[in-house]
């Protein structure tokens, strides 16, 4: 008995004992992000210039799970692409535009408005468009990438 109770305090004691991992963040501590204290950055390379991102858990350059937030401005437009990852997005504000298919054509899209949800499957080809200033977030499983149907709709490609 004596053994066992041994034993199981020397489980006890080594697991609460720190493990050289004392930089690590607590998982057991919440992590809150309020709108109004958001950091809004300049949009990747890899979108049309005027997004603003904010990160709001994990990498989406990386493997693993991410959520963040993208600000658009009224007008903004994606070019038809698709993504190698199925695409997960709600609207929070403004008017977003979804349109499938390989073409830009307003007349084959929805409008999402806010508090929709959608999401669609890895290599679905689609475009998008807003009206007025938009925030969506999107969370996957990065890395977070985007292909461009037309190599000239690349802001990449622009230089």
């Amino acid at each position: 008995m004596r053994r066992t109770t041994l034993a199981a305090a020397l489980v006890l004691a080594s697991a609460a004992a720190p493990s050289g991992g004392q930089d690590r963040p607590d998982p057991m501590t919440a992590s809150i992000h309020r709108p109004d204290e958001l950091a809004w950055k300049d949009g990747p390379p890899s979108l049309p210039p005027g997004a603003k991102i904010a990160i709001l858990e994990g990498d989406p350059t990386k493997p693993g799970p991410f959520v963040f937030r993208a600000k658009l401005p009224d007008g903004y437009k994606v070019p038809p692409h698709t993504h190698p990852k199925p695409e997960r997005v709600t609207v929070l504000s403004g008017s977003f535009h979804l349109g499938m298919g390989d073409k830009f054509d307003p007349k084959h899209a929805a409008e999402l408005t806010p508090g929709t949800y959608g999401t669609w499957p890895a290599g679905m080809k689609h475009f998008v468009w807003v009206e007025g200033e938009t925030v969506i977030q999107f969370h996957g499983d990065g890395p977070w990438q985007i292909h461009y149907l037309n190599p000239a709709d690349d802001p990449r490609n622009r230089k």
